[in-house]
């Protein structure tokens, strides 16, 4: 079986992670790795909860030289976490905070290493076909499900994303409001440094003050690694921020009026990744230029009926895509939205992130979404609700400001004010949270 290196694009005495406490060098790290896996307990798989990115690189590379593959739920409920239990009898869970792990085997990342930097040689090599990382997906619209990964398209993974965005001829030190866990952070935080030739910040900034921080902590070039929701909220800090050279985001549409504000007030240019968890990332496009997406180097899209799969390069298989997808010449497609998102009310047609945009766009309104509630009205209908935190707005100057954007038949019925959704790490919003949201609501508007 073919090796791939650990590391690529970097040599030993190169930098390869910023911490609080100064820069780390490949070396550093892979004693770091050796004496991490020489430590851990006996176990055949590593479910890594640390949110020190450092760490988990870390606690990655010693799972991976040990043959421990990394389980990375989006979620850690402990919903999730029994899951994890009665599917990973044998798994261990690696912390590096008070993290509960409820009745799964912890073993906490050491307060000092035994490494020996001096003693690494040479970059090791593992196994193309190990497996190397299960990812799950996020539960958007159901249950997590497992993903598995080998290392030899985490690798291809990590090189096309370089390719791509052409960072392999620039790379940049890497900014992430996003969790490594996930598949984004994992691919564009992670891979893009161990195999993309990028650095990584240490840390994962949420407020706007930690996000200027952190990038001021970094080397220019610097790219922010985030999500439509964490840039918003950033832009709408008002802060003055350290000079960004690029601008990343995923997991959720971006508004070509976002990108542009962000490209305006920062001076960087902001591109966007398509991609799933199911498959990796797919596709990038530069939002301000236009709708169409570019297929990275190696995937391919073929289509039959009315699905769309991804196959070649780091994708695992032929995976089929919930996305309505048009395919353009040259390597380039549109998405049109989500099967899932379809929702066909009265004989009319939209989808959910077309609602979210234009209910996020009427003035006073900081965060929404529609929900598509699995029972129907007492007429047979199903009916559209929605949660809206807008502290400056009532229902009746909702539904007028909505009145100017979507058909009646689509208006939220009801229309939920809240203080704040149920996002996650990620700035997504999983159906389970806004299902259970929207069961708290009604059984309390029926009282």
């Amino acid at each position: 079986m073919s090796a791939l290196p650990l590391i690529s694009g970097h040599a030993l005495d190169d930098v390869l992670a910023h911490l609080p406490d100064g820069p780390r060098r490949v070396r550093d790290f892979l004693a770091d790795a050796a004496a991490l896996a020489a430590m851990l307990p006996a176990g055949g798989a590593l479910l890594n909860v640390c949110n020190d990115r450092y760490r988990f690189a870390v606690g990655f590379a010693a799972g991976l030289v040990a043959g421990k593959p990394s389980l990375q739920p989006s979620s850690q409920s402990a919903e999730t976490l029994a899951r994890l239990r009665a599917d990973f009898p044998d798994l261990v869970c690696l912390c590096d905070d008070d993290f509960d792990t409820r009745d799964l085997p912890r073993f906490d990342f050491p307060a000092r290493l035994a490494a020996d930097p001096a003693a690494v040689t040479a970059i090791p090599g593992i196994p193309a076909g190990r497996l190397a990382a299960i990812l799950f997906t996020s539960g958007s619209t159901g249950l997590p499900q497992p993903q598995a990964k080998t290392w030899g398209r985490l690798v291809a993974n990590g090189r096309a994303e370089a390719v791509a965005l052409g960072l392999d001829r620039a790379p940049h030190a890497l900014v992430g409001t996003v969790p490594v866990q996930h598949s984004y952070g994992f691919e564009s935080t992670f891979l893009l440094a161990l195999h993309g030739g990028c650095t990584f910040w240490s840390g994962r900034p949420f407020y706007p003050q930690d996000i200027a921080a952190a990038l001021a902590a970094v080397p220019r070039p610097r790219m922010l690694v985030t999500t439509p929701f964490h840039l918003s909220t950033l832009l709408a800090a008002g802060i003055e921020l350290p000079a960004v050279d690029r601008l990343l985001s995923a997991t959720a549409p971006l508004s070509a009026a976002l990108a542009a504000d962000a490209e305006a007030r920062t001076g960087a240019r902001l591109d966007e990744i398509y991609g799933s968890t199911e498959s990796g990332q797919l596709a990038w496009r530069r939002t301000t230029e236009g709708a169409a997406w570019t297929l990275m180097p190696g995937v391919d899209l073929d289509q039959a009926g009315d699905t769309t799969f991804a196959s070649g390069g780091h994708v695992e298989g032929r995976v089929a895509l919930s996305d309505v997808i048009e395919l353009l010449p040259e390597r380039r497609f549109l998405l049109q939205g989500r099967h899932a998102d379809l929702v066909n009310i009265a004989g009319k047609r939209t989808s959910l992130a077309y609602l979210n945009h234009q209910i996020a766009a009427v003035p006073g309104v900081v965060d929404a979404a529609f929900f598509l509630p699995d029972d129907a009205a007492p007429d047979g209908v199903t009916r559209l609700a929605a949660f809206v935190v807008a502290p400056t707005l009532d229902a009746r100057q909702l539904i007028a400001g909505l009145r100017a954007r979507i058909d009646a038949v689509f208006l939220p019925r009801p229309a939920i004010f809240v203080d704040a959704l149920p996002r996650n790490g990620t700035g997504k919003l999983p159906r389970a949270g806004l299902a259970a949201l929207y069961a708290e609501k009604v059984r309390h508007a029926a009282r």
